[in-house]
């Protein structure tokens, strides 16, 4: 069972476009607190982590039960990105003034 859900998790995480952007995958190892179709939900420690399945990439998460020790492995993706500044803005970093010297 952890290894079709690792199978699944890695699968989904590293879809052919993330793949090839190269992300860095990660890990979490903890207990199943729920689990549907589409998301999992693993507790490790106090934290939980929430990460979404595509059942139509993944094979046997339908087979996660509640109460079972899983490893995870996934990649960050962002699903957008705002900027901060105003379009085409550049931010300049001040040059550092040289420190005072004195003369005797």
């Amino acid at each position: 069972m952890k290894k079709t859900f690792l199978l699944v998790v890695f699968s989904l995480g590293l879809s052919g476009a993330v793949f090839a952007a190269g992300a860095k995958t990660y890990q979490i190892t903890g207990t199943v607190v729920a689990a549907s179709g589409s998301i999992v939900t693993v507790q490790k420690g106090t934290e939980r982590f929430e990460c979404d399945i595509d059942p139509a990439t993944t094979k046997g998460s339908a087979e996660i039960k509640v109460g079972s020790p899983v490893t995870v492995t996934y990649v960050m993706s962002a699903t957008k990105v705002d900027a901060a500044g105003a379009p085409g803005a550049k931010t300049e970093i001040p040059e550092a003034s040289p420190s005072p010297t004195s003369s005797r």
